[in-house]
């Protein structure tokens, strides 16, 4: 059984997270996306427990469902969930934890020291071996969240995962500015299976499942998850190019300028714009790196890029297209071929031609990997470099459009 899995995302009640994140509306827009389970996210948050426990309920061992009275459409038409949760560190590193059962989660937010209601992502006054004991004693799956990013990721704060937690986590988040061909370069993680999450603000398919895992289970359980993930049956990750990420490059964090490693040494990390200069993600796993190629362990599954079909299709029209435009053609696509995803990697080229002629053009270039990108850095997040005529070249910046994730 082949299903789809984003296992990070956020409820309402973490920052800068939209109101419409609850339940009802995450399950049938996470359906309309192509994904079969989706993490809560947040659930030792004691208001979106209260939110979980209302609106969902266990149908298998440790996965959930709305309740039937909660959703007027069908169960068919939304997808499951699993009990996950990202907590912050002593040392603000993140770390994704995914629960057996609401059982687990009030006992793990017993045992964990720290302001858990302050925000959806709850903040522990302990270390990240501390906090990974305590998931593990509880049947619970622990690795580090988007684990190369500059600011709240293990490889930020130390230069072995073992520094952090003295053994093997379960799994690695990459991140959006990450993927398996630049992990693949650190020896230490050879061994450990790679996830790719969207932690979605909102509940909308250009957020959900912006990133997601293609996993074999015999049947929909928590335990077969884990399995899964556990034994490296992962059949496939699916994310962003990681050079759309807004921390790939080296840059400065307030006018962007990108930078190579030996202006950072001359300039102290510090840009004459007075802004600083952050490190960039391809420059970490660089320093981090064994070999100068990428070493995929026989385990490893194929990293396939994708992007919102949204973002193809703004792409694909152009400047002053709109949003209503935009949803009308989206929606169209989604209603002919099932999904987004199916639309995105599935669905054969002649039909989508047949369909719309101009959006198939971009759909083959980003199958094909023709896509030209300016690379994001310092907290810009990179772009898709597109003609008006449908010809894929560099363009000047003010003739392409943003992706936002």
């Amino acid at each position: 059984m082949i299903i789809n899995a984003d296992l990070h995302i956020h409820g309402r009640y973490s920052m800068a997270t939209s109101k419409n994140m609850t339940p009802e509306v995450i399950a049938p827009q996470a359906k309309l996306k192509g994904l079969d389970l989706v993490g809560t996210g947040d659930v030792l948050n004691s208001k979106w427990l209260q939110i979980l426990d209302e609106t969902i309920e266990e149908t298998e061992n440790g996965i959930f469902s709305i309740k039937n009275k909660r959703i007027k459409d069908d169960t068919n038409s939304t997808c499951k969930f699993i009990l996950t949760v990202e907590v912050e560190d002593i040392k603000r590193v993140h770390h994704l934890i995914i629960l057996p059962s609401f059982e687990a989660a009030y006992e793990v937010r017993e045992e964990l020291h720290g302001n858990l209601d302050a925000d959806g992502r709850p903040k522990v006054r302990m270390n990240g071996a501390d906090i990974m004991d305590i998931a593990h004693e509880h049947n619970c799956l622990f690795g580090p969240s988007h684990a190369f990013t500059p600011w709240t990721s293990i490889y930020k704060e130390y230069d072995s995962i073992y520094d952090c937690y003295s053994k093997k986590p379960d799994f690695l988040e990459l991140g959006l500015s990450a993927d398996s061909d630049m992990a693949d370069h650190i020896k230490e993680l050879q061994n450990i299976p790679f996830l790719s999450n969207s932690d979605a603000h909102s509940p909308w398919p250009h957020r959900l499942g912006r990133e997601f895992n293609e996993l074999d289970v015999k049947a929909l359980t928590f335990k077969n998850i884990a399995n899964c993930i556990l034994k490296s049956r992962i059949k496939a990750n699916y994310g962003f190019d990681p050079q759309l990420g807004k921390y790939h490059k080296t840059a400065c964090t307030k006018c962007y300028k990108v930078f190579n490693i030996k202006e950072v040494s001359l300039n102290k990390m510090k840009c004459l714009c007075g802004g600083t200069i952050k490190k960039g993600v391809d420059y970490r796993t660089y320093e981090l790196s064994s070999w100068n190629k990428p070493h995929h362990p026989p385990h490893r599954p194929p990293y396939i890029h994708i992007i919102p079909l949204a973002d193809i299709i703004s792409l694909t029209y152009g400047k002053g297209v709109t949003t209503v435009f935009v949803q009308k053609i989206w929606k169209e696509l989604v209603q002919k071929f099932g999904n987004e995803i199916s639309v995105l990697i599935y669905t054969p080229l002649e039909e989508l031609k047949n369909k719309n002629p101009q959006l198939s053009t971009v759909i083959e270039a980003f199958r094909n990997k023709t896509l030209q990108i300016q690379p994001g850095g310092g907290g810009k997040y990179g772009k898709i470099l597109i003609g008006h005529d449908n010809e894929f070249r560099n363009t000047a910046p003010d003739n392409t459009l943003d992706i936002y994730f």
